[in-house]
């Protein structure tokens, strides 16, 4: 099975994005980011959530401890909605006994 790598140098270059953004995010564990050869590397698996990464950072200046935080709260929200469909589920079958 392989993996599409992208470059950051290049990644950030054509996104006209400063290379120690996405440094950051990977120093706060938000993303991935591998070496091969002195060169930084991203799975393309990971570009729909850096995408919204720079998008909060650079449309709505929101820090990489924001971005952090978002990411936490979003997480948990949707753990909640897979609960409240679970909860629904079971009640859906108490009511029909």
């Amino acid at each position: 099975m392989s993996t599409e790598l992208i470059i950051v140098r290049e990644y950030c270059q054509k996104l006209q994005i400063n290379p120690d953004f996405i440094a950051l995010l990977s120093d706060e564990g938000l993303i991935e980011i591998d070496m091969i050869d002195n060169e930084q590397y991203i799975h393309a698996s990971q570009l729909k959530t850096l995408e919204q990464y720079i998008r909060w950072h650079y449309d709505l200046s929101i820090n990489v401890a924001g971005i952090d935080a978002i990411r936490h709260l979003l997480n948990r929200m949707d753990k909640m909605q897979q609960e409240i469909i679970e909860l629904k589920s079971r009640l859906r079958l108490y009511n029909e006994d």
